[in-house]
C-alpha cells in the first residue's frame, strides 16, 4: 500500500518583531543628533546674530537691526567681493583642467591603488605645513629664486611670493586633491566602449572626449568645482600667509571682524555668503547627479518622455 503523503499547510509569512521596525530609527538619532548640534545650530546663531546689533565691547546687543547688511554695501568690501570671485574662479578654473587629465590617467591606469595613495597622502598632513613648505619654495631665499641666481638666470629675486599670483599657487596646489577624488570616481565608472564607438564613428579623439566623455562625468565635474571653489572662496590661511595687501578676501574679513573689530554681526553677515553659495553648491550637485542617474536608467527617461 503507498502510503499517502499529507500535504502541509504553507508556512504563514514571519513578520518581524515589533522592535526591528524601530532599529533604522535608533540608528538615525545619533546622526541626526550630531547634525543638529554641529550644523543646523551653529548656522541658525550666524543668521540670528546676522539681524542682531552689535555689542559695545563685542558680541551682540538682543535688537534687532540691519546695520550689518548695510555696512556690506560698502565699496571697499565690494572690491574685496570681487577680488575673492575673481582669485576663486580662475583657481578653480585651474584645478579643474589639472584634475581632468589626473583623473582619467588614474581610471585607465594598473595601479589605481597606488595612484590614490598619492592623492590621499596630502590629508595626512597638517594645511599650515604645506603651506609653509610653499613659502620656504616661492620666498625670496627659497628654492626657485637660489636655483635660477645660481644658473645666472636672474641677478636679482623674483617677487614670488605675497601675491595674488601665489593664492592662486598654492589655492591649487591645496585643493587638487579634493577635485581629482571625484572626476576619478566619475570617469572610473564610464564605459569606455563609447569612445570606441565614437571614434568608428569619424569622430576625432579630442571630439571624442568633450562629446562623449565629459557630458557622461558631468556629475563628478560639477562635485570637483563645488569642492573647490566654495572652499577658495572662504579661505582664510593662504591668503593670509602667502598673500600680500592685494590679497585680502572674504574669509579674512570674516576673522578680523571677529577677533579685532569684535563686530559679529557684520562678519556673520558675510558669513551668510559663503552659507547661501554652499548651499546653492549642494543643490547644484544634487541635480546634477539625480540628473545624471536620471539619464542612466532606462524607465525613468522615458516616463520624461
Amino acid at each position: 500500500m503507498s502510503r499517502v503523503r499529507e500535504s502541509k499547510p504553507p508556512a504563514a509569512p514571519k513578520t518581524p518583531r515589533p522592535g526591528l521596525k524601530n532599529m533604522g530609527a535608533m540608528y538615525a538619532w545619533p546622526m541626526g543628533l550630531w547634525f543638529t548640534a554641529f550644523f543646523i545650530v551653529p548656522l541658525l546663531i550666524i543668521i540670528l546674530y546676522s539681524f542682531l546689533k552689535k555689542g559695545l565691547y563685542g558680541g551682540v546687543v538682543g535688537e534687532f537691526s540691519l546695520n550689518a547688511y548695510k555696512q556690506m554695501f560698502n565699496p571697499n568690501y565690494g572690491l574685496v567681493l570681487l577680488r575673492t570671485v575673481r582669485i576663486s574662479l580662475i583657481s578653480t578654473l585651474f584645478t579643474i583642467l589639472l584634475a581632468l587629465p589626473c583623473g582619467y590617467a588614474m581610471a585607465r591606469s594598473k595601479f589605481q591603488t597606488v595612484l590614490l595613495f598619492l592623492v590621499i597622502i596630502p590629508f595626512w598632513t597638517n594645511s599650515l605645513i604645506r603651506i609653509f613648505a610653499w613659502m620656504s619654495i616661492l620666498g625670496n631665499d627659497g628654492f626657485i629664486n637660489s636655483l635660477l641666481m645660481q644658473l645666472g638666470l636672474t641677478k636679482d629675486y623674483l617677487k614670488l611670493l605675497y601675491n595674488q599670483q601665489a593664492v592662486i599657487l598654492v589655492s591649487v596646489y591645496m585643493y587638487l586633491p579634493y577635485a581629482i577624488l571625484p572626476i576619478f570616481t566619475a570617469i572610473d565608472r564610464f564605459d569606455f566602449s563609447l569612445l570606441e564607438a565614437a571614434r568608428d564613428l569619424g569622430a576625432t579623439k579630442p571630439a571624442s572626449m568633450m562629446k562623449v566623455l565629459l557630458p557622461n562625468v558631468k556629475s563628478g565635474v560639477v562635485t570637483a568645482v563645488i569642492f573647490t571653489f566654495i572652499p577658495i572662496f572662504g579661505a582664510y590661511t593662504v591668503p593670509l600667509l602667502v598673500g600680500g595687501k592685494d590679497s585680502y578676501m572674504i574669509g579674512n574679513i570674516i576673522v578680523d571682524q571677529v577677533n579685532k573689530t569684535r563686530n559679529w554681526p557684520l562678519a556673520a553677515a558675510f558669513s551668510m555668503i559663503i552659507t547661501v553659495l554652499s548651499t546653492v553648491g549642494v543643490l547644484w550637485m544634487m541635480a546634477s547627479s539625480k540628473k545624471e542617474s536620471a539619464l542612466k536608467t532606462p524607465g525613468k527617461a522615458e516616463e520624461k518622455r
